[in-house]
């Protein structure tokens, strides 16, 4: 498509016309065909410069005004913008090498010294920027170089002195020193998030989501056209792209701090929200934190994205630092522990840089645990150990702050105290895992036994417990204890406990003679199910089927095939809306067991019963069709055959064996 032509004496307005209604691309694509005509125009270059700096483009502004400091090297201004330009384009050696010259200049010097602490702060070097930050606010203070009276300098440096305070986690000053920026600067939506952000660091979450409202609202109201919400709703909405009003209205930000709050709240669907809600942009102009909370958020409904999402992170400069422990988790969660050991031995370098002791211990354990789990055993053991000493600590603190009325030392005791168990129980938890897939349930037992002086509040410790308890023959009450008061805490809202937790507790009902409470039990999760059927017809829910499943199992575990079968087969309808990948697993266990024992001549099955099993099998088969048999892994090179992979084809082959044992010929 060929550029529409500027008619003679009309260039000038056509440009400025461009930038006047924001269409910064435009005005670039005009600019720069006229400057292949004139490459030394100053004004030309200059307007270039701006347009490229508002697109965000910094490296190609700073290009500009390089150019345009070689042309006019009496224009200090342009060496200013060339280097603000270098900074925001992440390249800082160069930038400092930019900025250098006009720290000699009073004119400059102020802006000069508040760039180079910039500039040492994005390369981390905290005590260079506070010694920077320091300099400029003396200068102010005692009217020497570089000394201005407009206040509003002085504000942007009491800004800079707040973002080292932040990064020191003196939180509360650091919202202290934003706060009064802002009235001298009047309201800023970065300065009124950037108080968000020490909230949330503080784990402030209420006043930290007043900020994030405030801002959205604004936000809506001044600049509609940014299609705040529109993604969320289903409405198809162009890209805004990636610019300098955009940024101004700090909108991206706020989204990505209120999907992390809603994420440290584990209200995972309104995280999501939160990332759709922010304004419209294409994949390619997402920002390394909002790819990287799309990565996390999304990743149990979208695992192979949100690999390539981390690992494409990884890989630039900079990215958000949490990425690097983050991916590592995430390989450790799914099994990839090879994955995890050559990412950590690529990155050594960033391994001190990024990883507290604490998560490189823990991520070092979990790998070593799968070549020498004793050895990892003794390594989670010094972790806990040293865990456990810091929680006895905190604890006498907490005791001696409340002996001496000091509220805010407890508060700060008790906020510290969660921390730690925060990070105990991870180590605790890898520990019991070890002895668990070893089947050594007792030793389990007594791993949690020795926590329970710190633990036994917490939910994820309990559950554990009581999982561990059930696994355990002649310990099913004891199991009971742990599970009862995790249901009826959620009794009102019964499906909001996981199903396996309701079918564990049926089954210890069952075998310890309590039919009355399991039958009762199941019949709140029937009433639950009907009125969620109820508000969403279209929602499935498959807490009564797993627990029917659960107990099909136990009875067919403990041989009486004929009840704990039907229990199956009746577990599974109606099958449009019970039959899933989950739900097959359990059902499928249970037909491979009785296929196993009748090939054995071990048990004998009526024959209505074959018959049942026979039209279950083929009910599977036809509703079957586009449900996977096994989810797989996100990163496996060597994928299932898709046509094999199917709910309908593993009960066709169950079919097949049923009439082969029996002797059947279709």
């Amino acid at each position: 498509m060929r550029p529409v032509p500027v008619p003679d004496g009309q260039y000038t307005a056509a440009v400025y016309g461009l930038i006047g209604g924001g269409r910064y691309a435009e005005a670039v694509s005009l600019l720069s065909r006229e400057l292949q005509k004139s490459c030394r125009s100053r004004g030309g270059l200059s307007l270039l410069g701006y347009c490229h700096y508002q697109l965000q483009d910094f490296a190609a502004a700073a290009e500009c005004y390089e150019q345009l400091a070689a042309l006019h090297p009496e224009l200090d201004a342009y060496r200013l913008y060339q280097a603000q330009a270098l900074y925001r384009a992440g390249l800082y050696a160069e930038a400092l090498r930019a900025v250098s010259p006009l720290l000699d200049l009073p004119a400059y010097q102020g802006r000069a010294l508040r760039l180079q602490a910039a500039i040492h702060y994005a390369q981390g070097d905290l005590p260079a920027a506070k010694s920077l930050v320091e300099e400029a606010l003396a200068a102010a203070a005692d009217g020497g170089p570089g000394a201005t009276e407009d206040p509003s300098e002085r504000a942007d440096a009491e800004v800079n002195l707040g973002c080292l305070l932040y990064q020191q986690g003196r939180h509360e000053e650091a919202s202290v020193k934003f706060a009064g920026a802002m009235q001298v600067l009047g309201y800023s939506p970065e300065l009124s998030y950037n108080m968000a952000l020490c909230c949330y660091a503080a784990k402030q979450y209420a006043p930290a989501l007043k900020h994030i409202s405030d801002i959205i609202e604004r936000g809506i109201h001044q600049h509609p056209e940014l299609s705040v919400g529109m993604t969320t709703e289903g409405i198809d909405v162009r890209s805004v792209g990636n610019t300098l009003l955009l940024h101004r209205t700090a909108l991206v930000e706020t989204f990505n701090l209120k999907a992390a709050i809603e994420y440290q709240l584990r209200n995972l669907k309104a995280a999501q929200e939160a990332l759709t809600d922010m304004p419209p942009r294409a994949e390619e102009e997402l920002d390394p934190v909002t790819l990287h909370n799309q990565a996390l958020m999304n990743m149990d409904s979208q695992p192979t994205e949100g690999f390539e999402k981390l690992q494409f992170l990884l890989l630039q400069n900079p990215c958000p630092p949490e990425t690097f422990g983050n991916l590592l988790l995430l390989y450790c969660k799914h099994q990839y522990y090879d994955l995890a050991a050559d990412v950590l031995a690529e990155n050594a370098h960033l391994t001190y840089k990024l990883l507290t002791p604490y998560l490189y211990n823990f991520l070092d354990a979990i790998i070593t645990c799968q070549t020498a789990p004793e050895e990892a055993f003794h390594k989670l053991d010094d972790s806990a150990g040293r865990l456990t000493e810091q929680l006895r600590k905190l604890t006498k603190q907490v005791q001696e702050a409340r002996q001496n009325w000091d509220d805010e030392a407890v508060q700060k005791a008790i906020n510290e105290y969660d921390e730690t168990l925060d990070k105990y129980i991870p180590v605790l938890m890898a520990q019991a895992k070890i002895y668990w897939d070893m089947k050594n349930y007792t030793m389990v037992e007594k791993i949690f036994r020795k926590s329970v002086e710190f633990c036994n509040e917490h939910e994820v410790w309990k559950l554990n417990v009581a999982h561990v308890l059930f696994m355990q023959d002649h310990k099913h009450k004891e199991a009971i204890s742990f599970y009862e008061p995790i249901v009826k805490k959620h009794y009102d809202n019964i499906l909001d406990v996981s199903a396996i937790v309701l079918a564990n507790l049926c089954v210890s009902y069952i075998l310890t003679s309590q039919n009355e409470d399991a039958e009762e039990l199941m019949r709140k999760i029937e009433k639950g199910e009907e009125q969620l059927s109820y508000d969403h017809p279209d929602k499935n829910t498959y807490h009564l089927c797993i627990v029917n499943l659960v107990i099909g199992t136990l009875y067919c575990v403990k041989g009486n095939y004929d009840f704990g079968i039907s229990r199956v087969i009746k577990s599974l309808e109606p099958y449009n809306k019970k039959l899933s990948t989950d739900t097959w697993y359990y059902a499928k266990r249970c037909f491979l067991s009785l296929l196993e024992n009748m090939s054995k001549h071990m048990i004998m099955l009526r024959d209505s019963v074959i018959q049942e099993c026979v039209q279950f099998l083929k009910q599977c088969e036809l509703y079957g069709r586009n449900i996977p048999a096994v989810i797989e892994q996100p990163l496996e090179e060597k994928r299932m055959h898709s046509g094999k992979n199917t709910v309908t084809y593993e009960a066709r082959l169950l079919r097949a064996l049923l009439y082969k044992i029996n002797g059947w010929t279709g």
